[in-house]
């Protein structure tokens, strides 16, 4: 029955107007913005409302798993490719209907925006997820095509604050609406704790746990140098330390991370992981989380850590701070040093002081950043731009 109506047109029931909701995504690759798109994406669909996801890029080999309606544009580097995606987006908007088109992060935006002029009755929203997206170029895109989208929300304040500062988005145009963390999906759990470090054959070694695509936003090589430093201290001390980092790569990222361990003398004491999809269990079989980032929106492993109640060590990146507050460690971006001293720091602590570290984390997220409230407010903020006199 939904697909008959048009456009703007409500259901009522009980006083809940239904929306038809369609998210732009770039890819459903393994990134922080996908998931979040897709947790929210799910939450609306659960709520009643009619979801489909329109991806620009064709299907990836590792890809978040979604139930959802999902049309792959196959966009690529290509004039003809392009006009392809929009001859194709335009057919099945014309079928779908939507009320809304919510896009995230820089392609996905400016692809709805475009849309916006062939599917003129859907409202478009366009979300930032960094404080960096891209060079004054796309910020020029950003501002000329600024008249076709409703509103921009990041998720951040410094990203909301930068973008309104290079003029790429009217400040009156722009508010914040911060990632959610998913509180029951990241529970910490003691059984699994040690299943994980049986698993990964760890003793009673302290693990540092990295996670995130292996890129120059998250300055894995700071990581790397301040880790070098912590291992030569705990060597000192006889301390047995160990740094795990959970994150794809391509092939010369990845050779490139291995050849400064390899000149760090690191040994077996990094482990690169991967692409995991067992995060929680990673989570919980290390004693610490850290982050190098030199550039953030808010990020969403940080959160998944305090969540977990672990302490966390972070570089001052984009709306890092406005994430952990006081409940972990935050230090300038680029600095080894305070990165390596802020870590043997959290590692000098009791046992039961980095326990109630990581409770006041998992306090801070459940409280001002949980999945539910921030699905919450963006299911309002989809009313308000649907209904602005109601």
């Amino acid at each position: 029955m939904l697909r008959a109506l048009s456009s703007f047109h409500a259901i009522f029931f009980e006083g809940v107007r239904w929306m038809r909701i369609v998210y732009v995504l770039t890819s459903l690759g393994m990134g922080g913005a996908e998931r979040q798109a897709l947790a929210l994406a799910d939450r609306m669909a659960g709520l009643g409302h009619a979801v489909a996801l329109l991806v620009l890029r064709p299907p990836l080999g590792e890809e978040w798993h979604t139930t959802l309606q999902v049309v792959h544009l196959g966009i690529r580097k290509t004039p003809w490719s392009v006009l392809n995606g929009l001859v194709q987006a335009r057919r099945f908007l014309r079928e779908f209907r939507p009320d809304l088109l919510h896009s995230h992060s820089f392609h996905a935006n400016i692809l709805a925006r475009l849309l916006k002029l062939l599917t003129p009755s859907a409202a478009v929203l366009s979300t930032v997820h960094n404080v960096y997206e891209g060079p004054w170029m796309r910020m020029m895109a950003y501002r000329l095509s600024d008249r076709l989208a409703v509103c921009t929300t990041a998720v951040s304040q410094a990203a909301a604050d930068r973008f309104v500062r290079l003029k790429a988005v009217p400040q009156l145009k722009c508010f914040v609406i911060p990632n959610g963390i998913d509180i029951a999906g990241f529970t910490p759990n003691a059984e699994r704790r040690e299943r994980m470090r049986i698993s990964m054959g760890e003793g009673d070694r302290f693990i540092w746990l990295a996670a995130g695509r292996i890129v120059p936003a998250k300055d894995y090589p700071n990581l790397l140098r301040a880790f070098a430093e912590v291992r030569a201290a705990c060597s000192q001390a006889g301390v047995d330390a160990q740094l795990w980092i959970a994150g794809e790569s391509t092939d010369a990222e990845g050779m490139a991370l291995h050849a400064l361990a390899a000149e760090l003398d690191l040994g077996d004491s990094l482990r690169c992981l991967g692409l995991r999809r067992d995060l929680p269990g990673l989570f919980d079989a290390a004693d610490a989380f850290v982050m190098s980032s030199a550039w953030e929106g808010l990020p969403l492993a940080a959160g998944e850590a305090m969540a977990m109640e672990k302490p966390v060590v972070t570089t001052d990146a984009g709306g890092t701070r406005e994430l952990i507050g006081d409940a972990g460690v935050i230090v300038p971006v680029n600095d080894q040093i305070a990165l390596g001293s802020a870590m043997l720091s959290v590692m000098s602590l009791s046992f039961e002081d980095r326990r109630t570290m990581g409770r006041a984390a998992r306090e801070r997220i459940a409280t001002r950043f949980s999945m539910d409230s921030t699905a919450d407010a963006w299911e309002d903020v989809y009313h308000r731009l649907l209904n602005p006199e109601s």
